[in-house]
């Protein structure tokens, strides 16, 4: 384990970037932006739209902050993770916490300047549920960790949308159901790969404490609810054909990589995890296009 005190000045500042997890904030942000754009029904107004973009990478940067010192330990008997810098004692732990707090806040006030009172408050409750429900109360009790703990992953869109009209409304509900509804499909097949890891450091991930015959028709489960919600967004919002085509066939598209991991677990086929991995990726590209629909969705007559 490398020691604290035994690293550069540079060294410690991308330990302290890492320890945000800045992929993951990219693809809340992904979904952030584009509601702004639903919610004005067009170009947002550009202090919120900074705001949300702002307080929106500091409020996640803060969630994994906590997230990142309180699962050192876990992190560091994982493969996948052991490189972390609260793990491998890079950024030790009142350093981390430090910072995940002055990012909180600082997520907090820049919204509250640029936005209004609602969104600040949501992000603090991102945080909160995020830090505390998922990764202190969730994670390494129940297989249902990422599904109810996913819930957190979804506030970004409440967020964006309370920023740009100060209120919520159906709209932002099931564009937060959308990405609940697509957290578990698109985690479990990536804890199928890392399996053995999670199960090294006492993660009940689904996939640990199930078959991979259960896990695969769970993902299928899953992906019919999302796909099925992503459409009620149309009647709801409303949304144009561009949307409600698009969802259609990246819906379609999801589900044949779904059933296609399904049917390779039920033949025991050797490409399993290849097709898992497949998936995961393929999840990612889905949210992408489907909020980029989102946001230009009203800019079509």
């Amino acid at each position: 384990m490398t020691a604290e005190g035994s690293v550069t000045a540079s060294d410690r500042v991308r330990a302290h970037v890492a320890l945000t997890k800045p992929r993951i904030v990219e693809l809340l942000l992904a979904t952030a932006v584009p509601t702004t754009f639903l919610a004005a029904g067009g170009l947002p107004p550009l202090g919120p739209t900074i705001g949300v973009l702002v307080g929106g990478t500091l409020a996640a940067g803060s969630a994994n902050t906590f997230n990142s010192v309180y699962d050192r330990d876990i992190d560091a008997v994982m493969r996948r993770t052991f490189h972390r810098p609260a793990a491998m004692g890079i950024v030790g732990v009142r350093a981390g916490l430090v910072q995940g707090v002055v990012l909180a806040i600082a997520s907090a006030a820049i919204l509250l300047w640029l936005a209004n009172p609602l969104s600040a408050l949501l992000s603090l409750v991102a945080i909160a549920f995020y830090a505390v429900g998922y990764t202190m109360l969730l994670k390494r009790r129940t297989p249902q960790n990422i599904v109810w703990g996913g819930a957190a992953g979804c506030m970004p869109v409440l967020i964006a949308w309370a920023a740009v009209t100060g209120s919520l409304t159906w709209t932002p509900v099931v564009l937060f159901l959308i990405i609940f509804f697509w957290t578990p499909p698109h985690y479990w097949p990536l804890a199928m790969k890392y399996r053995e890891d999670y199960a090294a450091a006492g993660i009940p991930m689904l996939p640990v404490v199930r078959s991979e015959a259960v896990v695969a028709s769970s993902i299928v489960r899953y992906a019919w609810v999302m796909v099925a919600t992503s459409l009620v967004l149309v009647p709801v919002a409303p949304m144009g054909w561009v949307y409600g085509v698009g969802a259609a066939l990246l819906g379609a598209a999801f589900l044949a990589q779904a059933y296609v991991l399904r049917r390779r677990v039920a033949q025991s086929a050797p490409d399993v995890m290849a097709t898992a991995m497949r998936l995961f990726h393929g999840s990612i590209t889905y949210l992408a296009l489907l909020f980029l629909l989102v946001a230009i969705d009203p800019f079509v007559f």
